[in-house]
């Protein structure tokens, strides 16, 4: 039998441990050496690690240079990161004590820890993107509470609304989004250090301490699950996938309403390109920039669900190193969608003259008109909106007056007799200012109704911005804590 060739083979080392090394030192370097010390601190509070060794573990990870190994090159002597910061510090302290630091640990554990300590610093980054977005939202409304629309259904003009009634829609599922992140937060900030490979360990380790150390809220229970699970990863990219396409969906509006034929917006000068030929062109370029990082965010979302799927219910590479750089595009590319998103929304002109034109033809307010028979003439809607149906056929083109004459006309082959209603209501019915206003229950475009609605949406707003800023201030305080409890090791 041929002697078997040492490990790494050729190829295993440069498709797969050559990239993952690389990797590894861009995304993992700063969350790994923290686990190093807070998992070195805690063996040594539960009298694991004897004093003199944490302390020689301790100043040896203060002496690594960190720039030296993000210049390392891949050689195949070692498998990964976590051995090569391994051998370093055997390297300096000695096989032996730079050894006791793996104690009570797997690199399954370590894994999982730094992959959710990356993950979640994404999350709350991407839940603060999407929380200016509605912020950028809510400014836009406030400033177009009056600002008359057509809204569409099925592509074609349907009634008139307020373009403040459509951005707080838009406001309202960025607030969803919000809360879906803020979730796939809570899920992803559990401590699974401890698990070691997939059972725990019999040596008495405290999992409380190193999940406050690393900042962590809680821990992940079940060693097992703590391995196996990969709901921490799907559940912040199923988020964004969700927030991508309602982007997407702003994005698409936007992007039609900037059209020399639409002509409700116009972006600053500042987020437009012109033609390399054609002087005259304003290329919104912004917009198009935002639709297909969204697209990619989204893609590359669906991609990490896709890796996931089918997959065992055990510790594999599948949702590793291979997966990883994956989930970090998708939170990279969303949240430069969502920046320059609220960049472009800061950034444009509303033609408010063109939206109301818009809103005051096409027969968009004859709904109201009908509601009005139903109202004026004892009628039931069914009676009434045939009636007006058959006014809309007769005309063809739109016209108010005509309009008013036409029902008036049609009254009684309908209905069976003339109309009773006076024809300064029947006009005011038509009128797409009072189709807005008269709309004043919770949800509708009426001015009054919309500045309650923003009230609420700032209160909404504040919540999201005190969260967001606790926790970042957690963050930037747990690596305080390693070095204080570091500190107090090293002191004795």
């Amino acid at each position: 039998m041929a002697a078997s060739k040492k490990f790494p083979a050729p190829v295993y080392r440069e498709t797969v441990l050559a990239a993952n090394f690389e990797d590894a030192k861009r995304y993992f370097l700063a969350s790994l050496l923290q686990i190093h010390y807070a998992h070195t601190i805690m063996l040594e509070r539960q009298h694991i690690l004897s004093r003199q060794d944490a302390q020689a573990c301790l100043r040896a990870l203060d002496r690594l240079d960190l720039e030296k190994i993000k210049s390392a090159t891949y050689d195949g002597t070692c498998e990964d990161l976590f051995f090569y910061i391994e051998d370093l510090l055997a390297a300096d302290i000695g096989a032996d004590v730079a050894g006791r630091m793996h104690t009570a640990r797997s690199r399954n554990d370590i894994d999982l820890t730094l992959y959710r300590m990356c993950i979640r610093s994404e999350v709350l980054g991407c839940a603060a993107c999407v929380a200016d977005a509605r912020h950028a939202l809510l400014d836009l409304a406030e400033a177009n509470v009056t600002t008359l629309m057509p809204a569409y259904t099925h592509t074609q003009p349907a009634q008139p609304t307020t373009f403040a009634h459509y951005l707080m829609a838009a406001a309202e599922f960025l607030g969803r989004d919000f809360d879906r992140l803020r979730s796939a937060w809570t899920t992803v900030n559990r401590n699974p250090l401890g698990a070691c490979a997939i059972t725990t360990t019999g040596f008495p380790i405290d999992r409380d301490c190193t999940a406050e150390l690393l900042g962590f809220e809680g821990l992940q229970i079940n060693s097992y699950g703590a391995i196996a699970a990969v709901d921490y990863v799907t559940e912040a990219a199923s988020a964004i996938a969700i927030c991508m396409i309602n982007l997407g969906k702003l994005v698409q509006d936007c992007l039609q309403w900037c059209t020399a034929e639409f002509n409700f917006l116009r972006l600053d000068d500042s987020l437009v390109q012109t033609s390399s030929i054609m002087p005259q062109k304003r290329n919104p370029v912004s917009l198009e920039h935002t639709r297909i990082l969204a697209s990619r965010a989204f893609a590359q979302a669906q991609g990490v669900l896709a890796c996931a799927h089918n997959t065992p219910f055990g510790d594999i590479v599948d949702s590793e190193d291979d997966l990883q750089p994956l989930v970090f595009s998708v939170f990279e590319d969303a949240s430069r969608a969502l920046k320059l998103f609220a960049g472009v929304v800061r950034g444009c002109q509303v033609n408010r003259e063109q939206m109301a034109r818009r809103a005051g033809g096409g027969f968009l307010t004859v709904t109201e008109l009908a509601d009005t028979l139903v109202r004026s003439e004892g009628l039931s809607f069914r009676l009434a909106h045939r009636l007006v149906h058959a006014a809309v056929q007769k005309l063809g083109e739109y016209d108010a007056e005509a309009m008013v004459a036409a029902v008036q006309d049609l009254a009684r082959e309908i209905i069976g007799r003339p109309l009773r209603t006076a024809v300064g209501t029947l006009r005011q019915a038509l009128d797409p200012e009072h189709f807005v206003a008269i709309r004043n229950i919770p949800g509708g475009p009426a001015p009054e109704t919309s500045r309650a609605q923003i009230l609420v949406m700032r209160r909404e707003q504040e919540t999201m911005n005190s969260w967001i800023s606790l926790k970042k201030q957690q963050q930037s305080e747990y690596p305080k804590r390693i070095e204080s409890a570091k500190a107090i090791i090293l002191s004795r």
